[in-house]
């Protein structure tokens, strides 16, 4: 790197920096780890909506040069807390989901019945296998042939 790192960048600093395939990213600090050398960075959207924003990691010992474009002055906002119960019933609910697909992908069933059984599971939460059957809300059984 041709200029001196400083062991920390403040959170919500501009950076600029030049990767080894001399590609330029700038964009805000978002965090910084010092033992990694890994920076992040948000930066515009690539696809230009306004609205979004690409999050790029930088590892900063691939990196031939880094400047601070513009030092944050204000010491930045605590992160909102998180909701870990919610985030718990995500992680619960999208374990189920690949599970119930795992399940329906290696059930060695009719291809034809594996792709009608991952439409309705999109759907709907409440599907499962029953043998060669697929059952709905434990009312509704589909019986192969399962044809259009």
């Amino acid at each position: 790197m041709s200029t001196v790192v400083s062991d920390c960048f403040t959170i919500g600093s501009i950076v600029a920096t030049r990767t080894c395939y001399n590609e330029n990213i700038e964009g805000e600090v978002l965090a910084f780890d010092p033992q990694t050398k890994m920076l992040i960075l948000k930066c515009p959207s690539s696809s230009g909506n306004p609205k979004r924003h690409d999050v790029n990691i930088v590892n900063l010992s691939l990196v031939s040069d880094v400047q601070i474009k513009k030092e944050v002055t204000t010491a930045p906002e605590p992160p909102q807390s998180l909701n870990l119960h919610r985030l718990n019933t995500r992680v619960r609910n999208s374990i189920e989901n690949k599970r119930r697909l795992v399940s329906a992908l290696s059930a060695c069933l009719d291809p034809e019945g594996q792709r009608l059984f991952m439409a309705i599971a999109r759907v709907i939460d409440d599907v499962s296998w029953a043998g060669q059957n697929i059952r709905v809300y434990n009312e509704v059984i589909i019986t192969p042939p399962y044809k259009k």
